[in-house]
């Protein structure tokens, strides 16, 4: 059972029982959002691009993703966006989070009337973004697509801690091309030793409210 909550910076979240942890940060979904996966990871590894494949660990209530498409939208940049979802929410429950709140009505309206199709086959939102949602496990998850991006949005080490694996981060890399980014918002001493031991440079970047740092770090 997922369960709403209000955060603090005003926008919602939700508590997963079963996991024992909130989809989003206490100190501000949208904020943490923003600053983790746009700001450090999109904004960043699109620069000076006309189009961008990102792979997302985690689709969760599919805030990343909107706040992509419109970024995407704005900005003129063609978005593949495949998210990995082993236990995707209903889109009933999607409605409920508010987020429409924070992009344009077009945006909203074409993602949440693709989404239960999106878990199925990819799907075209508009002439500027393709979303898949492929209802899998990360370690079940295979493709021959190498993306520009990776956004590592699981849950905590302390609440899936399969999720936080030298091997199951080094699965994760390999769908990366050689100077794609990888973002998460955690940083961890093993997370850094495994990110680096998959070929990658590592940055220690100023983290979202609540989080003194996160972690971004780029293919070799």
């Amino acid at each position: 059972m997922n369960i709403i909550t209000p955060t603090a910076d005003g926008s919602n979240t939700l508590y997963n029982e079963t996991i024992g942890e909130h989809y989003h940060s206490k100190h501000g979904a949208l904020q943490e959002s923003k600053h983790v996966f746009i700001d450090a990871g999109l904004r960043f590894a699109s620069a000076g691009k006309s189009a961008i494949s990102i792979l997302e660990v985690g689709f969760g209530t599919g805030l990343n993703f909107i706040l992509s498409y419109d970024y995407c939208t704005q900005h003129n940049i063609d978005l593949g966006y495949t998210s990995i979802e082993a236990f995707p929410l209903t889109s009933d429950v999607i409605n409920q989070t508010g987020y429409s709140a924070f992009v344009p009505s077009e945006i909203w309206d074409s993602f949440i009337k693709s989404y239960d199709e999106a878990l199925e086959t990819p799907k075209i939102l508009s002439e500027y973004c393709m979303l898949e949602i492929p209802h899998t496990t990360l370690d079940n998850f295979t493709t021959e697509k190498r993306f520009d991006l990776i956004y590592y949005d699981a849950f905590s080490v302390q609440h899936q801690p399969e999720m936080w694996t030298n091997e199951i981060i080094a699965h994760a890399c390999n769908f990366l091309k050689p100077g794609g980014v990888f973002v998460t918002y955690a940083i961890t001493g093993n997370l850094k030793r495994a990110v680096k031991a998959a070929g990658f440079n590592i940055e220690k970047l100023p983290g979202a409210p609540g989080k003194r740092e996160m972690l971004r770090a780029i293919k070799i």
